[in-house]
């Protein structure tokens, strides 16, 4: 079993996270179904909290 550039090459082709349709960003798990970012697929509620504002 070789490692480095050879290897790598086989990662490719599967996806776990695509766009989201809520915050249009690269967060949404295929396989767990929400959005990491916005929390689409959760809740109706945008995801946020209050640790996070300023």
């Amino acid at each position: 079993m070789s490692k480095g550039t050879p290897s790598m090459g086989k990662k490719s082709g599967k996806k776990n996270m695509i766009l989201c349709r809520r915050c249009s960003k690269r967060s949404y798990h295929l396989s767990k179904k929400r959005c990491s970012s916005c929390g689409y697929g959760k809740s109706a509620r945008l995801r946020g909290f209050n640790w996070q504002k300023k």
